[in-house]
């Protein structure tokens, strides 16, 4: 009797832990195949929070809906916005409403300027999308201005986040040249109006940045919404004439010029090549300026988790993390300081 029981006790010791080894190397394996993972020499700190993959969406001609993804909707709120497991303590809640107040204010300030637009631009549709594009790429400005100075000081180590953000400002430029040869920025009023905006927009953008990145890339996430629902709506009310009407010639060169590598590096959410614009009138040029923005909304929503960001032209073997990389990891340079010091 004893001769058997202490069999069945050394069974069931070494059953144990080889079934937790084998645990173990299924977890392992499965956090190898989240494309977004900057660090497979660390990885057991990304088992506490969720991996978010970015999937594009075709946006076709015909579609009777505009359906741009929010990461945070006003009444409700998912439980790994954050990246935080969900639990019941007291952290967690304070983390809920953080983000609850973020992106209340976000909101807030984004609907007071558009009815401001809405007031003003009515009916001068052109003049309505130089201001928007004047605007819209302020905070990429914001962003490079602030991860330049992290780098700096030493506190961040990454070009997947400046390559990326570069690539933006150098798509929405485009689209400000486009409204420009179609004559949005005729009037003085229009240009004093947008450019001092803009000045507001950029310092704002560079503090908000500053204390919480998850909230500043929420609200340019807000800001390119409202352009992709501005563009759609007016597609499907001018579509007709917009057809009969040729493409600017600056539209044409920069969505079907030789060397298109920038334009794939703002689209995080699909490979590169895999978007080729035909431009044949205006039609196609403002249906090509909506995608943009599209995927300007989706590159914003995979920023607002940390470490998220991959340049569509890097490879797995680069993405080893820095551990200097403080803004993949934390919050703000309040946690970059804490770091440094530490």
């Amino acid at each position: 009797m004893m001769t058997a029981a202490s069999i069945s006790s050394a069974v069931s010791v070494v059953s144990v832990p080889s079934l937790m080894a084998k645990k173990g190397r299924r977890l392992g394996s499965f956090s190898s195949q989240s494309p977004f993972r900057f660090s497979p020499l660390s990885s057991s700190r990304f088992f506490s929070r969720k991996s978010y993959s970015v999937k594009a969406t075709i946006l076709q001609e015909n579609e009777d809906k505009v359906s741009v993804e929010e990461s945070f909707q006003p009444n409700s709120f998912p439980e790994d916005v954050s990246g935080v497991p969900p639990d019941s303590s007291s952290s967690s809640v304070l983390n809920k409403w953080v983000i609850k107040s973020e992106q209340s204010f976000n909101i807030f300030m984004t609907d007071s300027v558009i009815k401001i637009l809405d007031t003003l631009y009515h009916d001068r549709h052109y003049a309505r999308f130089f201001v928007l594009e004047t605007i819209a790429r302020v905070p990429y400005f914001a962003f490079m201005s602030v991860l330049h100075l992290y780098e700096t000081f030493g506190w961040w180590r990454r070009a997947d986040y400046l390559k990326v953000h570069f690539a933006e400002s150098w798509n929405e430029m485009h689209h400000l040249l486009i409204m420009e040869e179609l004559g949005g920025n005729a009037w003085w009023l229009d240009r004093f109006l947008a450019q001092h905006i803009a000045i507001f927009y950029y310092f704002m953008t560079v503090f908000m940045y500053i204390f919480s990145p998850r909230m500043a890339y929420h609200f340019s996430e807000c800001v390119e919404s409202h352009a992709y629902e501005t563009y759609d709506k007016f597609i499907k009310s001018q579509g007709d004439e917009l057809r009969k009407l040729p493409a600017p010639e600056i539209a044409v060169k920069y969505y079907t010029g030789g060397d298109l590598y920038l334009f794939d590096e703002f689209q995080t959410s699909r490979a590169p090549k895999s978007r080729r614009p035909k431009i044949e009138n205006l039609y196609d040029v403002f249906l090509n300026v909506r995608d943009d923005e599209g995927e300007h909304c989706k590159t914003m929503k995979a920023c607002q988790t940390y470490g998220n960001l991959r340049s569509p032209h890097s490879y797995p073997e680069d993405a080893i993390d820095d551990e200097s990389g403080c803004l993949n990891q934390t919050e703000g340079i309040v946690d970059c300081i804490k770091k440094s010091v530490s």
